[in-house]
């Protein structure tokens, strides 16, 4: 059963032992600490087994007296008795010097062979033709080699059984058996067995090797605990520095390397799997960073990119940002491209635009080259912006994002230019929308219908009437075929006027050019009048959009109600009203106001109480025009927008964290 972590040292430090020995109940399935007498080895013994014994053959495919090892191991693959291994090893022993008996290594070598080929039974085998040989033929290798076969085969119900036997047998372990034990257990997943066993050691006065430290530390990462292994890392380097190491400092050197890989590879599995959780990880990922940077443990730049590329979700940009200014900091030029551009798609996901920039601007002054990806990835947040900027007719931010644009090497098209006309439209900029226009066409780019539309709203809307009728004329002169949304601009234009014949004209038009008039076209000219003051006019069309079997909608309702108002026609507008709310429709606070104040100011003897209470004001997200669908709305572009309206702040801007 896999320990739980709630007994487990978070802080690092081992446990020690209580006394000579630990009570029974503490060992829980480890009858091996049990059973062992001695307590104290000589270090030049445990030195010696901890190596494989003196004498010991460990590689190569022949022993001591010319015997052939490999041809041994074969003839021993299907043994299932020690009679069958007495049987095989017959014809070998004519090489033996007249010894009656192959040597010991022969046989451990063989042991250790069959255990890597996952023959655990011909190694049990061996060792019980070892047993009835005597002599004190099973000894600490022997029992250590079967130990590994039982590792390496995965048969691991048969280590007490093994133990048992060791126990009957006399054997004490040493320094290699506890820490095959170990990695067994870590294998297992038992990890407070792991700590036991090493609490243990330490009580026999046993040296534990370098091998002990690495099964330490895979039983950290096997739980998952990164501040474990990065205090343990941490005490193992002030043993180091004290010399409470056995060994040379060149070969513990050499180790530090692999303990600090493994340190780092604890922490980098743990980052992660807080960061594929469904939790909030910003603070725990970040805790584990800053205790990386105080023990000194230093990832290099690939395990930070492997973490950038696990960054996936909105609320992760504040992790990506820190480890990309860590790999900046590393060597700014080595950063992989490819998480570069998944850092400018994270950054844009979590509508950190100005992030995602300041990546981009990175790319161009250290390197590495963007390629067409990083280019059309930038593109799509300027796009995003520029539709915001269109939503609510910002059209200078939008000119800012333009000029931002160019300055960064990036070429707005025609889209972009419509986008930054549509916004002044929407603001009823007529003199900013021809300014763009003409730069448009000074950048070399030719309008399209939308360009024109654009234009024709902007200038219908500041009442420039002769300027809009001139576009028209040289929008058709130049071959651009009208739409629908032209067409409705046009009519608006001549309402505008008062040339009431012309809207007939333009209606006969659209007919003939198998372009049906719709709501839309009939609220323009509604809101036409409306501004012009012209409520008569509105109502008529409102009559003759009926008689065209052209269903109002809330918009219709709205400007019909405003201009009965204007005609001075409460009980009218307020029947209006009732047949919008009787058809579904929800008309805003503002049309319900109108004719209550209206209703009230007439002396009219109408039940307002019918009208019902006052609709709640909605606030509607602004929702972007995008061909992604990481982007729904924007939540903070007055941030934006002072952004690029100090271009210091830009240049100034800082990633990294405050701590």
């Amino acid at each position: 059963m896999a320990s739980s972590l709630a007994a487990f040292p978070s802080d690092g430090q081992l446990p020690r032992s209580r006394g000579r020995g630990l009570p029974a109940h503490a060992l829980g399935s480890i009858p091996l600490l049990r059973l062992l007498a001695p307590r104290r080895r000589s270090r030049r013994f445990a030195a010696e087994f901890s190596t494989g014994g003196a004498g010991t053959v460990t590689g190569g495919s022949r022993a001591r007296g010319g015997v052939d090892v490999a041809a041994v191991a074969a003839v021993l693959r299907d043994a299932r008795t020690a009679e069958d291994v007495e049987n095989s090893v017959k014809d070998f022993l004519g090489g033996c010097s007249g010894q009656g008996h192959l040597p010991l290594q022969v046989y451990t070598t063989v042991i250790r062979g069959l255990g890597r080929e996952k023959r655990l039974d011909a190694a049990l085998a061996v060792v019980e033709h070892l047993k009835r040989r005597g002599g004190g033929c099973v000894n600490q290798f022997v029992y250590n080699c079967l130990l590994g076969a039982v590792k390496n085969c995965g048969e691991i119900g048969r280590i007490e059984d093994i133990l048992a036997d060791m126990e009957a047998q006399g054997v004490t372990p040493n320094i290699v058996t506890l820490n095959t034990l170990m990695s067994i257990y870590v294998q297992q997943g038992k990890i407070d067995d792991v700590f036991k066993v090493y609490a243990d050691i330490e009580e026999r006065g046993l040296l534990p090797t370098a091998a002990t430290y690495s099964t330490v530390m895979s039983a950290y990462k096997k739980a998952g605990n990164a501040f474990g292994a990065i205090n343990f890392f941490v005490k193992l380097k002030e043993m180091c520095e004290k010399g409470e190491l056995v060994g040379k400092n060149e070969d513990w050197e050499q180790e530090f390397v692999k303990y600090e890989k493994l340190a780092v590879r604890v922490c980098y599995m743990t980052m992660r799997q807080l960061l594929v959780s469904g939790q909030n990880p910003v603070g725990e990922v970040l805790k584990v960073l800053f205790a990386m940077d105080e023990a000194a443990v230093r990832p290099d730049r690939r395990d930070y990119e492997r973490l950038v590329w696990a960054c996936t979700r909105e609320e992760h940009y504040t992790i990506a940002k820190e480890l990309y200014q860590r790999i900046r900091e590393l060597n700014g030029r080595d950063i992989s491209l490819s998480v570069c551009n998944h850092l400018i798609w994270l950054m844009g996901k979590a509508k950190k635009w100005w992030a995602a920039l300041q990546i981009y601007e990175d790319l161009l002054d250290k390197g590495p080259k963007s390629n067409t990806l990083s280019y059309e990835l930038i593109m799509s947040h300027f796009i995003v912006l520029l539709n915001a900027a269109k939503k609510r007719g910002i059209w200078r931010w939008g000119v800012r994002l333009l000029n931002k644009m160019e300055e960064k090497g990036l070429k707005p098209g025609s889209k972009e230019w419509n986008t930054v006309l549509l916004a002044c439209s929407r603001a009823s900029e007529a003199s900013a929308a021809v300014d763009i226009f003409k730069k448009m066409i000074d950048h070399g780019l030719k309008p399209d219908i939308v360009s024109y539309g654009a234009l024709l709203s902007a200038l219908e809307k500041g009442k420039m009437y002769d300027e809009a009728l001139r576009v028209w004329e040289h929008m058709c002169k130049v071959g651009i075929k009208p739409n629908l949304y032209a067409y409705t601009i046009l009519v608006s234009i001549y309402i505008g006027e008062g040339n009431h014949a012309m809207v007939d004209a333009v209606i006969q038009e659209m007919l003939s050019a198998k372009i049906e008039p719709t709501v839309v076209t009939f609220n323009a000219i509604i809101s036409a009048c409306v501004r012009n003051n012209m409520a008569g006019t509105a109502f008529e069309w409102f009559h003759r959009m009926k008689m065209r079997s052209i269903h109002p909608n809330e918009i219709t309702y709205q400007m019909v109600i405003e201009a009965l108002i204007q005609d001075g026609k409460p009980r009218l507008a307020y029947e209006m009203y009732m047949r919008a709310c009787d058809q579904g429709f929800e008309l805003p606070a503002k049309s319900y106001d109108t004719v209550m104040d209206a209703c009230k100011a007439d002396g009219s003897l109408t039940d307002l109480t019918t009208l019902g209470p006052q609709p709640v004001t909605k606030v509607e997200p602004i929702r972007i025009e995008s061909n992604s669908s990481s982007f729904s709305e924007i939540d903070d572009l007055p941030i934006c927008s002072h952004y690029f309206g100090n271009t210091g702040m830009y240049s100034s801007y800082k990633y990294r964290m405050a701590r």
